[in-house]
């Protein structure tokens, strides 16, 4: 067993149990402590557990990551998710691009194409293409959510409700096995399911930790998505649900 196959299957048994100690970990993987301390760490730090003095539990499902986190988390991954994703977005393409740090990406990632038309519920989005003076940016009306620079609100829906666009980019805070896409924020959510009603296609992107993450809101389904961009093979269950629903899976 390698280590992302260990890690994966640490996430499962605390899925499971609810929590999991150090001492149990080591005896059931037949590693050190020390393997385990730095397996849990790198999970933790990628949002998927919640260390705890001891050992592991289950992330919060109603509380997010903190935005200046979420930014630096698996950045890496994130950009080349980005460079993928834009590949498959034609110049002079109409999108909507919602909240979330994977989507700021992947609006850097857009900088090289010619007359895209963006509109987009994320202050940060906006700021970065602003200036690429052949796209036209429409940003959303509503409140503005502080932690984030997202725009949420009925005014919002509205807002959404007068585009159909070629390509709706979305991001997600998890993906449950039985295919729900997940979120912390019911305002947010409304929001992006308008995104899910008013594109053609609909690209979720979406780095390997949202995968067995567990926010308490439902925002849709993977049956509704056209294209899944992310960087590791999903696990099995969403593997089926993908061929099932004939998504196509795009690995960076």
């Amino acid at each position: 067993m390698n280590q992302q196959q260990r890690q994966d299957a640490i996430i499962e048994l605390v899925r499971r149990q609810g929590y999991a100690s150090i001492e149990q970990l080591t005896e059931h993987f037949t590693v050190t402590p020390q393997t385990i301390r730095r397996d849990l760490n790198t999970l933790s730090t990628e949002g998927r557990i919640r260390r705890v003095h001891g050992g592991a539990g289950l992330e919060s499902s109603t509380v997010n990551t903190a935005y200046s986190t979420r930014k630096t988390l698996n950045l890496e991954a994130k950009q080349r998710i980005a460079t993928l994703l834009a590949r498959h977005v034609p110049d002079h393409s109409s999108l909507f691009i919602n909240i979330g740090t994977s989507n700021e990406v992947i609006a850097e990632a857009l900088l090289d194409h010619q007359g895209l038309e963006v509109i987009t519920n994320n202050l940060n989005v906006a700021a970065i293409l602003q200036h690429k003076e052949d796209f036209n940016v429409i940003i959303a009306g509503g409140q503005v959510r502080s932690r984030d620079g997202g725009i949420i609100g009925e005014a919002t829906i509205d807002f959404i409700n007068q585009f159909k666009v070629d390509y709706g980019i979305i991001g997600i805070s998890g993906i449950d096995e039985d295919g729900s896409l997940l979120e912390f924020d019911y305002q947010e959510v409304r929001v992006a399911q308008a995104i899910l009603r008013n594109s053609r296609q609909v690209f979720l992107a979406t780095d390997h930790s949202k995968f067995q993450r567990n926010p308490v809101v439902r925002q849709g389904n993977l049956a509704q998505l056209d294209a899944l961009f992310t960087d590791r093979e999903p696990p099995e269950a969403i593997m089926r649900l993908l061929k099932q629903h004939d998504v196509a899976l795009h690995l960076a």
